[in-house]
């Protein structure tokens, strides 16, 4: 194939079943066997990642739980780790930006970069791949194109240790047209949710690329909406440009514990954490938004949940109370907890300072509208409803009026 010209290369690095060889970690003997990931704690009865063989009983990621052991009775699940999948595709990220490549994070095992951009640091877009390859390691797989979803399809031919498929943009559209549409329930998954709009397509009689996007768009618009449109143009080899992330905090707490625990105990080391991530000189004194508190189960796997707080700040107390409310949806007994920052916002002196002129502000005005609705209605205008005896089967005693009391000047 010839060289693609630099500017219009993104690439794709690709681990299949990233998610499930976290969890067997060495023991990729099990991979011979029919097994997938069970349902997250709390979520939706779906499996996740297949093996091989399950896949060839037709096991799929998203299927439903009761489908898939009905297609495949001695499918094995194990319990799945998002956390642990989540902190290895990390790692390989911060190594793929190491050499330059401002990446667009997928699901774990998948992630975007522009390879035209590296042209200048490497010459040419297959020494840059080849760069990517060895910063991530082995198994990866790496694909490029004109598209995310011509760079996924590439990558999903390439091998680990063969050179990586650069197809040309002049060879979009017949490289995508051969390519079955169930292609595109990865890539719609990730931006629309789980979707079925390939089962359709194939129940109508389309069961390739090159088939829809062959279909007028009127056609396409008016049976499936926006999201048809998105999937015609991702036929027709258009989409949208690369979003590359921003740079991610980085701040994380973890505490592994000698021996299982759970109920109160728990509530004692998530203190225990907070404490640890607000002293955490890397926080610079700024507020926090909104974080993830991941734990690893003793009976294997993990969970994990975010919690994010209406107001940007550093308050001991309002962070472990958006925590401890979500201890109670652990499965099981735990042996490590991590708690990490995901979003984080200005410094505490700020934010207050912000915040108490804002809420003078409101004060002001609401004081302002009362005394006008007053004296537009009278001094019962407005009032306020304090609670009683909520528990009566009165419904007059339930609550209580009582007028409302001016605030500010």
């Amino acid at each position: 194939m010839r060289q693609e010209s630099p500017e219009s290369v993104i690439a794709c690095a690709l681990i299949p079943r990233f998610t499930l060889l976290a969890v067997v970690e060495g023991r990729r003997e099990l991979l011979l066997h029919p097994m997938a990931l069970a349902p997250e704690p709390g979520g939706p009865q779906v499996v996740g990642e297949a093996s091989g063989p399950a896949e060839a009983f037709g096991v799929r990621a998203g299927m439903r739980l009761g489908e898939a052991l009905a297609r495949c009775p001695e499918l094995t699940l194990v319990p799945p780790d998002p956390d642990r999948a989540e902190t290895a595709w990390e790692d390989a990220l911060e190594r793929l930006e190491g050499i330059g490549a401002a990446v667009e994070p997928g699901r774990p095992g998948e992630a975007f970069f522009e390879a035209g951009g590296l042209h200048g640091l490497y010459g040419t877009v297959e020494r840059a791949l080849r760069r990517a390859r060895d910063a991530i390691g082995p198994p990866v797989r790496l694909g490029a194109g004109r598209t995310r979803l011509v760079a996924y399809a590439a990558a999903q031919r390439s091998r680990p240790r063969r050179a990586p498929v650069v197809v040309p943009t002049a060879m979009t559209r017949s490289f995508l047209a051969p390519l079955p549409v169930s292609l595109l329930r990865e890539r719609l998954d990730d931006e629309w949710g789980r979707v079925d709009l390939p089962d359709k397509l194939e129940r109508l009689g389309v069961e390739g690329l090159g088939q829809l996007a062959a279909l007028p768009d009127a056609a396409i618009a008016d049976r499936f909406g926006r999201l048809g449109l998105v999937a015609l143009g991702m036929a027709r080899g258009s989409e949208e440009p690369l979003r590359p992330r921003r740079a991610p905090e980085g701040l994380a707490e973890g505490i592994e514990l000698g021996e299982a625990i759970s109920g109160p105990q728990l509530e004692r080391v998530v203190a225990l954490l907070v404490d640890r991530l607000l002293a955490n000189p890397a926080r610079r004194g700024r507020s926090l938004r909104r974080v993830r508190l991941a734990a690893r189960l003793a009976g294997g796997g993990g969970w994990r949940d975010e919690a994010a707080l209406r107001r940007a700040g550093a308050d001991h107390e309002r962070l472990l109370l958006a925590l401890v409310a979500k201890l109670g949806a652990i499965p099981g007994a735990v042996v490590s907890l991590t708690l990490r920052v995901l979003e984080m916002g200005p410094a505490v002196g700020d934010q207050a300072a912000i915040d108490e002129q804002a809420a003078e502000s409101r004060r002001r005005r609401l004081a302002e509208a009362v005394r006008q609705a007053r004296a537009a209605a009278g001094k019962d205008a407005v009032l306020r409803v304090i609670d009683a005896d909520t528990e009566s089967r009165v419904p007059e005693r339930r609550s209580l009026l009582t007028p409302f009391q001016e605030e500010g000047p």
